[in-house]
């Protein structure tokens, strides 16, 4: 076994301790599926990648998410650096590894969020992709309740965030993160394999809310 696959093991035996009990959708098996995607994109998108930087990134992207640690931006690449110097990882790729990290989320129906480098919208899209369909649906209502949001309240309108500090600070109800964020990913895809798998998700995600909101408003 060489070093680098080494280094993943590693990361993967820590990542999976870390978050074996998170009950947020931002568990290990979220981390395991975004690590598997973007391998699988990767495959797809040539040869000239830094695999070793998207295995690093994927595993370690929510090692501590900023939506539960009262909006702390800078604790997840924190983390992520201290755990890869303590891996002997280089300089350039751990300042790689964070840099993916402090760019992958989502930051409001208005602002650009795209990553900056090939490897970076791998694992952004990868991401991406687990917040979609029927695990997105889970995931969301997941984050929800440990968020303490409402399900639905249909006087509460979704609203388009134009900045990053309006989207964090949101109160919204769980459906309307639907429309200010889910459904809107489909097109904020970096590559043509995600495109694909996110347009066949979001169909899903919009045939249950016309199923959610049939059942809501008593008439079924």
């Amino acid at each position: 076994m060489n070093n680098k696959k080494r280094i993943i093991n590693s990361t993967l035996r820590y990542v999976r301790k870390k978050l074996a009990h998170d009950s947020s959708g931002h568990d290990w098996w979220h981390v395991y599926r975004v690590w598997k995607i973007a391998k699988k994109i990767a495959n797809k998108e040539g040869d000239k990648l830094n695999v070793f930087v998207i295995e690093l990134a994927s595993l370690l992207h929510d090692i501590a998410d900023y939506k539960l640690h009262s909006g702390n931006e800078d604790i997840g690449p924190t983390k992520a650096r201290k755990w890869l110097e303590k891996m002997n990882v280089s300089v350039d790729e751990i300042n790689h590894v964070c840099k993916i990290i402090k760019d992958i989320s989502f930051r409001g129906a208005k602002v650009k969020s795209k990553a900056k480098t090939k490897e970076g919208m791998i694992v952004q899209d990868a991401d991406r992709i687990d917040a979609l369909g029927a695990l997105g649906i889970a995931r969301a209502f997941a984050y929800g309740g440990r968020m303490g949001k409402l399900i639905y309240d249909p006087s509460i309108k979704p609203v388009m965030h134009g900045s990053f500090e309006e989207y964090k600070n949101n109160k919204s109800s769980t459906i309307n993160h639907f429309y200010e964020k889910l459904l809107l990913l489909e097109k904020l895809m970096n590559t043509e394999y995600a495109k694909r798998i996110a347009r066949e998700r979001t169909m899903f995600m919009k045939k249950f809310l016309e199923e959610f909101y049939s059942e809501s408003d008593g008439s079924r």
